[in-house]
């Protein structure tokens, strides 16, 4: 018999409007990974994505521990591009499901700094680990329980945008009054979440440093951010690099911006709702028959 590690990881969204690169929440959209020593190494899933050792979980899993002899079996709920922190729960996934079959710490305070280097930011794995709402400079993380009453709708466009080209277009300097505005935006932002206080969180769904950057690469998205309110959201953010937006909503408000949402991108994406999640990655470690 072997050792059997169960894993799951929860989306994410990064930047949050004002927090580039430092805010991200965790989602209740899973992913789900069975690691198993059965002799055989094999990756079984029905996705889009390699079943090799190019898979980005087995390569997260080999960072701390050789993958012979070790069957993966991968489900997600969580769209594969555009925003929502799947790099980042493969990541996480294969470094928890490496430690737990070792013996080792799977805590987040153990994990985390081989996620971040293995990410390249701290944001999404931050969120995927702790749960919750989190603040972070890789080093420092500020972690906030998600609000009651508040929930999130995404729109997730057909057509990606990949990362590296969303990192392209932005400059290298900004002007002050800029950033100014962004951490005071940022700094409203963790108020209105930790006090849950939901026209604080409205007020503050504002950047000046990425998304009118990137606007052109997601013209669709960008207006539908324009629009959220018509939509009854009580603002909108891009999703990580884009071009996936999130729809924040209030939680009696969440059925009609999810059906809103639907009309108005109806044909170029798919819309669905998820609500914030306390938990991070779970963990289960057992014996097969």
């Amino acid at each position: 018999m072997g050792r059997t590690v169960t894993v799951s990881v929860p989306a994410s969204s990064a930047n949050l409007g004002p927090g580039f690169d430092c805010m991200a929440a965790a989602l209740g959209l899973w992913l789900h990974v069975e690691v198993e020593e059965t002799g055989t190494f094999a990756v079984e899933h029905d996705l889009p994505l390699p079943a090799d050792r190019e898979n980005a979980i087995v390569q997260a899993f080999e960072r701390l521990r050789p993958a012979d002899g070790i069957t993966f079996r991968v489900r997600t709920e969580i769209p594969l591009a555009g925003g929502l922190g799947s790099s980042a729960t493969a990541i996480v996934a294969g470094l928890a499901a490496a430690a737990a079959l070792d013996g080792g710490s799977t805590e987040p305070e153990a994990l985390l700094p081989l996620a971040v280097d293995l990410e390249g930011h701290p944001d999404n794995v931050t969120a995927a680990l702790l749960g919750g709402f989190v603040l972070t400079d890789g080093t420092w993380t500020v972690r906030i329980s998600p609000p009651p009453g508040l929930e999130a709708v995404f729109v997730v466009p057909d057509e990606a945008v990949r990362t590296a080209a969303a990192r392209a277009v932005l400059p290298q300097h900004v002007p002050l009054e800029d950033a100014t505005a962004n951490v005071a935006w940022g700094a409203s932002l963790a108020v209105g979440l930790e006090r849950g206080d939901l026209d604080i969180v409205a007020h503050s769904l504002r950047d000046v440093l990425h998304q009118p950057h990137r606007a052109a690469l997601f013209p669709r998205s960008s207006e539908l951010i324009d629009d959220c309110t018509e939509l009854g959201a009580i603002g909108a953010t891009v999703s990580g690099a884009g071009p996936t937006v999130m729809l924040w909503t209030r939680a009696e408000d969440a059925a009609g911006v999810l059906e809103a949402a639907r009309e108005r991108t109806a044909g170029w994406a798919s819309v669905l709702h998820a609500p914030f999640v306390g938990d991070g990655a779970r963990v289960t470690v057992g014996v097969s028959d």
